[in-house]
């Protein structure tokens, strides 16, 4: 059997520290990644099954973050397909999230009132094998088309609720410095856009791509927020942190947004240890998700109880900004619900039973409180941006009644 080769030593230094250089050496075959490491049995099953679909596409340098002797490698589970993609479960969805379905423009999301998502390119650095979005990325590996990106800003710019835009793909930063400077400054002239996020893994997968001109694109833009995704401790190398060093100095506000893996991250201890190196790097834990219903990856979900496990093992054992929000990306286009361990054990007029993570139970008496008139503040918030959807339309006495449209009752009542 032929030695493995070290793919650090495939570059000089100075190609190793160029992005470009690691783009166009990815590893994308099966031949090729044989040369670095010996696959399982399940890792060559996929190469020979007519099912699999979704592409391989692998950076050198989040390919030398493997242990190539640990077959279960939390960033080999990330990285390399195994035959267990091409299985479908029963529940696995196309679009569970129901993207397309909400898109009023092509590459769009507008669900919630304030937001929207901009998928500006389907090409994504490496092709993580959890995607969500495995449908679309890597199709092509080209940016949306330039028509289709006038329509989305258009309609971001006609419609006045609309203060937050995510940018996501694909991956933004895949995109030349140019092109991003060119939809950050679009959206920068549309006045009621308060904040842009871009949504990236490029500070994981291929932390090179932060370069000096990078920073100085998005230093001209004080709206940008940036959420990454780490998923393991050991995605924290010197490298990628030196490129959240540079991002944090430059003004850029950092989120992480991990998903609850099997096999990778579902542990209380493997995720305590993650929040702690994200915000000694200066990066806020945002949100762990439940792994979503897309297809070719049931062998990553848990239960969401397990998520649940791990909120338990954080609030209160550590501080507050280490623990991120567990949510569930509602199949169907719900939106992100928020799971969490139960606090609240009773309540009865004026009081409220609670319980703290140590198990101590205590009281809390609340006041006699008279409910605040909205008429009060009609001039504080622009109609546009009123919470005056779902719930809030109880709450704020609009209706007495909300519930489902597709019931036979209904379809009787038509």
């Amino acid at each position: 059997m032929a030695d493995l080769i070290d793919i650090k030593k495939t570059a000089t230094p100075e190609e190793w520290q160029d992005w470009h250089w690691h783009l166009r050496h990815r590893i994308t075959t099966r031949d090729e990644l044989v040369q670095y490491i010996r696959l399982t049995g399940d890792e060559e099953a996929v190469f020979r099954t007519a099912n699999f679909s979704f592409r391989m596409a692998i950076t050198p340098y989040y390919l030398s973050l493997i242990d190539p002797a640990n077959p279960v490698d939390p960033v080999r589970m990330q990285a390399i397909p195994r035959v267990m993609e091409s299985y479908l479960s029963e529940n696995d969805m196309s679009d569970p999230l129901h993207e397309d379905a909400d898109a009023p423009v092509p590459g769009m999301t507008h669900r919630y009132p304030d937001r929207v998502l901009l998928l500006l390119t389907d090409q994504c650095a490496m092709y993580c094998r959890h995607c969500t979005r495995r449908r679309k990325a890597g199709e092509h590996d080209a940016p949306m088309p330039r028509d289709n990106v006038d329509k989305a800003i258009e309609y971001i710019a006609e419609h006045k609720e609309i203060r937050d835009v995510i940018l996501s793909g694909g991956d933004p930063l895949t995109m030349s410095d140019q092109r991003i400077d060119d939809v950050l400054g679009r959206l920068s002239r549309i006045p009621h856009v308060d904040i842009v996020r871009l949504g990236t893994r490029i500070p994981v997968v291929l932390p090179q791509r932060v370069t000096d001109d990078l920073i100085g694109v998005l230093q001209k833009y004080k709206f940008v927020w940036l959420n990454t995704h780490y998923n393991h401790p050991q995605e924290l190398t010197f490298e990628a942190q030196a490129a959240l060093a540079k991002l944090a100095e430059a003004g850029v506000v950092l989120g992480n947004q991990s998903v609850l893996l099997r096999g990778v991250n579902d542990h209380v201890d493997v995720m305590k240890e993650l929040v702690h190196r994200l915000v000694k790097n200066r990066v806020r834990p945002y949100y762990i998700y439940q792994c979503d219903l897309s297809e070719g990856i049931a062998h990553f979900r848990t239960p969401i109880s397990k998520g649940i496990e791990i909120i338990e093992s954080l609030r209160g054992h550590t501080s507050g900004l280490c623990v991120p929000t567990y949510v569930v990306d509602a199949p169907g286009g719900g939106g992100k619900i928020p799971v969490m361990p139960t606090y609240i054990i009773s309540q009865m007029p004026g009081r409220v039973i609670l319980r703290n993570y140590e198990g101590f139970i205590t009281a809390y008496t609340e006041p006699a409180y008279l409910p605040v008139d909205d008429a009060d503040y009609k001039d504080l918030c622009p109609p546009e941006r009123r919470s005056d959807e779902g719930i809030m339309t109880l709450l704020r006495g609009d209706k007495v009644a909300i519930g489902p449209a597709e019931t036979k009752r209904n379809k009787r009542r038509r």
